[in-house]
């Protein structure tokens, strides 16, 4: 089955579902998108440091493991995803939006091309300028005329934002990161080669794709580093992450005291390193 075909019977199915429920505030919420943020630039930084790559035949290396697997948006993103035809009026637009909790959505033609995505800005727009009066003199009137003529629309078509920035369900959730960024998106559809819908990435999951909780770092300290690398026995080092700050604290031979510091640093998300360690 491909993935478009998965969109489609995923989307038929969901139409016989009510709408769902209202899900809770994430906890931490603005330091995760600090830290996501952060990510991101980092990315970004590291692309812009990445040599040009060498032909196949000097990068293959026989009889070793591959890398690691790569997080890609099929991973992450939400399927089936809502969207609606560009002939769908204000009306149920709105109601659309309410009734998903969702801010935006992808429009799509006959055969589910993405051709836009209208949101909640858009709508608002057009009830703002039917609701107030006509500015007064030729700036007023100059300044609002693209926005006074997109609400004039009735469907979903003609208030839609186009074209949609899309991502590829094969793009890598970095790559992926980078474009929401950029063009500072909450959600973006996902097309396949021929542009149809296959699904929605939001950027929380992008954000926890990307940025590992403080529980995950937590995890990888006293597992990986103090009792596979440095052998020590559980609770001789206590560990303390919040916002990915590490607190160390405990007694610890001095030898092994900057090189435990220096492991931790490495670790990805990890923002700081604090240092209450004793030499033992």
């Amino acid at each position: 089955m491909s993935e478009h075909e998965y969109f489609t019977s995923g989307t038929e199915a969901r139409r016989s579902v009510p709408g769902k429920a209202w899900s809770p505030e994430e906890p931490h919420r603005q330091d995760m998108l600090l830290r996501y943020l952060g990510a991101v630039a980092g990315i970004s930084a590291a692309r812009a440091r990445e040599p040009e790559p060498a032909p196949p035949e000097a990068t293959a290396v026989p009889d070793e493991p591959g890398p690691a697997p790569v997080l890609r948006v099929r991973d992450v993103m939400d399927v089936p995803a809502v969207a609606v035809s560009g002939d769908l009026p204000f009306a149920e637009l709105a109601r659309t939006l309410a009734r998903e909790h969702v801010g935006a959505v992808p429009v799509v033609d006959a055969k589910d091309h993405v051709i836009g995505v209208v949101s909640e800005s858009d709508l608002l727009a057009k009830a703002a300028v039917e609701a107030m009066e006509h500015p007064s003199g030729p700036i007023g009137r100059l300044r609002d005329r693209g926005l006074r003529e997109k609400a004039q629309g009735e469907t979903a078509a003609t208030l839609m934002t186009a074209p949609a920035t899309t991502v590829r369900a094969g793009t890598t959730v970095a790559e992926a990161a980078l474009t929401a960024a950029r063009g500072r998106l909450k959600r973006m559809p996902v097309a396949d080669w021929q542009g149809r819908l296959v699904g929605v990435v939001r950027r929380a999951a992008l954000l926890s794709a990307l940025v590992r909780d403080d529980e995950h770092i937590r995890e990888e300290i006293t597992s990986r580093i103090l009792a596979r690398e440095f052998h020590l026995p559980q609770g001789s080092v206590e560990v303390t992450v919040r916002n990915g700050v590490v607190d160390l604290a405990g007694r610890l031979d001095r030898e092994s005291i900057p090189r435990l510091l220096a492991e931790v640093r490495d670790i990805d998300d990890v923002t700081d390193v604090l240092d209450h360690l004793s030499a033992a």
